[in-house]
This record gives structure tokens, sequence and C-alpha cells, in this order.
């Protein structure tokens, strides 16, 4: 079965595709792309240097350990120093730690918020951010060359590694640490009295939150932070229906804000005092008035195509500006290597600000949340009020509508666009965009993008209105396009 790498690597099943003899394959290429790079730019001779040349951690998962230990073993069989992580870590901790450390890639074990049955490697680049799609496209050049997939791939004994330098164990966690308190004020949040519910999801994000708090005087009640490889049975990712444990924890009294973060802690998702789930679109928009208005901040606002339309008013508000990329945060991180970005962020929770690496970071937010609340001495709940007032109304959906036969995204894009509606629910069509999609912006700021997969026979249709019977007329167009494909 082809191996393709996604936005942010690969993921499959475990023991269907997702096997040892593939991943240690994947794992070879990677050390002969690495290598390439290495000769290319002259510093072959790094690679027996003090620094590493891959970061390896993994996440909670079934395995995840073994098939770590089993990419380290393919990358120091290629003559690549190896820093493993000792035990499941967050993703963002092993991108900072590729930065940090000055090495030329990362390989994280995990398959992130997908069903438990999934696993996965997402492929970092030296600045920590997901691997460029030149990055991974030279990967699966590798992956299809007939030498190595006649050969199979380099392995060298974990034992015989570790005796020769080639593997390492490390804690990426306190250098991580040192790095947040750059950029959370802990002395705020220590001269309140916070009460918080932190929901792993039983991913590799337990015990991080916790644990830099200590000291803080913050309570923090944990659930959720055991090693289950099965996540409970549910999918690890941090949106409503999956945060029942959150909500009976909050509703039981154990907390006044509720912070989740998924299988391997790159995304978040919040509730508030009344066990309200308060969704990233809403999160991202309090962070940036957060950071304009009492830390005085200034740049740049990206934000995928799938992303509240308040952050624009916000930034037209403050003088910010802003800009819109395709779904995936791999988008986002190209402008915050290249620009002066305050804040990017998308729908599904990745959200990282000035000064941090360019990577969706659930620890990092969560801890900006509760900083919020301790400088405002005000509820989750008030704040997000205040914003909806100022910025608001904004009601937000979305639904994924499966069709009876694939379809040609760019060419059903056009068609979209080119067969615009003038009006939706009563309000003008004033702008149609195509940046992944069609989406269509009406004259309230309301909007609908649909966006056809690109793998499989579906349609992802998004929505946000400025009212709920425009909600509705949006989701029911939504949905006749959808008919119309079937």
């Amino acid at each position: 079965m082809p191996i393709h790498f996604g936005t942010d690597g690969w993921r499959a099943v475990m023991s269907d595709s997702f096997t040892f003899a593939n991943l240690r394959m994947v794992a070879q290429a990677i050390a002969d792309s690495t290598l390439a790079d290495l000769r290319k730019s002259g510093n072959l001779d790094s690679v027996n240097g003090d620094k590493p040349a891959i970061v390896v951690g993994f996440d909670t998962r079934f395995m995840s350990d073994r098939f770590a230990s089993d990419v380290a073993r393919v990358l120091a069989a290629n003559g690549l120093k190896v820093l493993l992580s000792q035990a499941d870590c967050p993703t963002p901790a092993i991108s900072f730690a590729v930065q940090d450390l000055g090495a030329r890639a990362g390989v994280m074990i995990t398959a992130s918020h997908n069903p438990p049955r999934y696993n996965g490697i997402k492929l970092k680049s030296a600045q920590g951010a997901s691997a460029s799609p030149a990055q991974s496209k030279r990967v699966e050049v590798y992956l299809t060359d007939n030498e190595i997939q006649s050969r199979g791939p380099n392995l060298m004994e974990f034992s015989k590694a570790k005796e020769r330098g080639l593997i390492e164990k490390f804690n990426p966690i306190p250098r991580y640490y040192d790095h947040l308190r750059t950029l959370i004020d802990f002395e705020a949040i220590a001269d309140s009295d916070m009460h918080v519910v932190v929901d792993a999801m039983f991913g590799s994000g337990r015990g991080v939150i916790a644990g830099i708090l200590q000291g803080t005087g913050t309570e923090v009640h944990e659930i959720r932070h055991r090693l289950n490889p099965g996540f409970g049975g549910v999918h690890p990712e941090p949106i409503a229906k999956y945060l029942g444990a959150l909500s009976a924890a909050i509703s039981s009294g154990e907390g006044l804000l509720g912070l989740a973060t998924d299988g391997d802690a790159d995304r978040l998702g919040a509730m508030d005092e009344h066990a309200e789930f308060v969704d990233p679109h809403k999160i991202m928009a309090l962070a940036l008035k957060h950071l304009v208005e009492k830390r005085g901040m200034k740049g740049k606002v990206v934000r995928t195509v799938s992303t509240t339309r308040m952050l624009d008013r916000m930034a037209g508000k403050y003088g910010l500006e802003i800009e819109e990329t395709p779904v995936g945060f791999n988008h986002i991180a190209d402008h915050m290597m290249k620009g002066d970005v305050l804040i990017g962020g998308e729908e599904s929770g990745g959200i990282s600000f000035k000064g941090h690496i360019p990577e969706g970071d659930g620890i990092l937010m969560s801890l900006l949340l509760i900083e919020m609340l301790a400088v405002r001495q005000a509820s989750l709940r008030d704040l997000v009020q205040e914003i909806l007032d100022e910025f608001g109304p904004a009601h937000y959906k979305r639904s994924d509508l499966r069709l009876n036969r694939p379809v040609d995204k760019k060419q059903m894009t056009t068609r979209l666009a080119n067969d615009a509606p003038a009006s939706i629910g009563g309000e003008s069509v004033v702008e149609v965009a195509t940046t992944d999609g069609a989406k269509y912006i009406l004259a309230d700021d309301s909007w609908l993008l649909i966006r056809p997969s690109g793998t499989e026979p579906m349609l992802r249709v998004y929505a946000e209105a400025r009212s709920p019977e425009i909600m509705a007329a949006l989701m029911e167009f939504g949905e006749e396009v959808a008919q119309g494909v079937s």
C-alpha cells in the first residue's frame, strides 16, 4: 500500500498499513532525505558532532514507545545521532527540542486526535514546524526508491546504538518548561486563586500543565491523566462531544475552568464554570484581545479559511494586518517563520503566538487562558460574553457530508465559485474566496465555506453567522450542494 504524507505527516490503522515493516521503511526514507540534505549543504561531518541530527518522541498510544525505538534504531543505523524521549510527551515539547537543540529534524510517533486504532508519524522541520510539503515530498520520493525497496531499511540493535552514542534518551520537559516561563505571566497566576480542571484525554499532555503550575498556588484537578492507550474508547479530540468527563468534573465543583488537550497536546478545548464548551474560535479571539490590550503586543494575525471572522473585526480595530490561509497549521507556520506574526490559529484548536515555535500548542494556550483569567480577575464565561458583545455575535457550525462519489476538489471549487448565489437567507453574497474550497461571504460578515475533500468522497461545510436564522440558511444551502453532487 502506498504511503503518503499529508499536511502533518502519515497516519494509518495499526496492523493494517501502520506496521513495523512500513514504519522502518519510512524511517529509512527520513534518514536518506536528511543525509542528502546534509551532503548538499556540506554539513555531513556535523552528524558526528555534539548536536543531535533528529529528535524522536512519542505519545500514549498502543506501542508508540516501541515504534519510536524502532525509528531511532533505523536512524542510528544510518549514522544519525538521535535524541529519544524517555517517556511519552507532547508534540510541542518535541518540536521545541528540535529548534532548541539545533537538530535537523524531528519525528513524533502520534496519530494526534485520531481514533485509538490509528498511529502515525509527524515529521518536523529544523524550525520546529511541521515539515514543509517539499520536505515531505522528498521523503515520499525516497520511499519509492527501488534500491531501498529491494535492500530494506538499515537497522541497528538498540543497545549497540546506545553504546556508540548514536541514541541517547532525554527528558524534553524541563527545557520546554523554561521556555514557557518566558511566555506566560506566572506571577499574575500566583497572585490569583485559580481552580482548574485539566483533562489530558489520556494523551501525552498528561501531568504537563499541573507540573508547571506547581508552586503557583493554582488548584489543579486532573482527570483522564493515567496511561490508557485506548483513550477510554473516546477519540482524544477536545471538542464538546468527547468532553463529557470534563463537563461532569466542573458540574460537580472540581473547578471553575476546564482545559482539555488532544492526544498529543497540540490542540486545546475549554469549558467555562457552567460546563459550557468554549471553542477555539473564541479562545483565539480572547487571546488576541489579551495580547494586544494587556500586553501591548503587535503583529500580523493569521487564521485558516475555516476560522472565525471575529478576528478580522478585531484586527481592524487594533490596526493589525490579517492573513487567511488554507486549512492546516503548516500554512500558518509558514507565515510565522517569515514575518512578524502576533498570533496564528485554526478552528481545530491549534494556536500559537509570538515568541513560540511555529506550532500549535495546547499546553501554551491553556496557560495563556489561565493568565487571562488571573489578570482580568474574571470568569471565562464573562470574558467570552465581553468578546461577543464587542465583536460578535458569532454562531459557528461544521458538518461533514458524505457523497456517493468522489469529486475533483479543484474543479468543484471552481464550479462553486462560478455559480455563487446572489444571496443566502436574504443576505447578499458580497465576496467569493477560493483559498481552500469555495467561501461565500455575506454582507453582514456571515460566511459559508464548502470545502471538498481531496482524499475521500466528502464535502466539509463550515458556517459562521450573525444570527441563528442565517446559520440555518447557510447550512441548508451547504446540504443542498451536497445533495446535488450525490
